[in-house]
């Protein structure tokens, strides 16, 4: 079964700024002014890395609630980086290499430890944790 979501809108007229509608919202991308863009919107891996931390933050709200434990925030800190794979020095063609996301999550809150201690896996659970670490398959036309 196959299930969509939101179309999505790119469009860009010039430079690197690129306008993104999905349904009634817009938001800009764009690339900063050391790699010829105008910096007026986060750059394409940072609406990445941003749409990942949304996802595992309000998975974990809607897991508290749920639960109806007294989660008072949730904070999501990402760092973006890529990385050598191990079996680069193998490798006889070009290096692989991997895209890595880094992130710590803080939950304040009257929690106890005993509702402290799922919380990570919770987060892991988030839909787009999910789909990133199982891989995409993307078809273009």
């Amino acid at each position: 079964m196959s299930q969509t979501t939101t179309a999505i809108v790119v469009r860009n007229t010039s430079g690197y700024k690129a306008e993104i509608t999905a349904g009634n919202h817009t938001v800009f991308a764009d690339e900063p002014i050391s790699f010829g863009g105008t910096d007026q919107g986060p750059n394409p891996y940072d609406l990445l890395v941003g749409a990942l931390g949304s996802c595992t933050a309000i998975t974990l709200r809607m897991y508290a609630e749920r639960k109806q434990w007294p989660l008072e925030e949730v904070t999501v800190r990402l760092q973006h980086s890529r990385v050598h794979a191990e079996d680069e020095k193998v490798c006889e063609d070009e290096p692989v290499r991997l895209d890595q996301i880094e992130f710590k999550v803080e939950c304040k809150g009257a929690l106890s430890e005993e509702q402290r201690a799922p919380m990570l896996e919770i987060a892991r659970k988030c839909p787009l944790h999910r789909t990133l670490s199982a891989g995409i398959k993307l078809v273009i036309s």
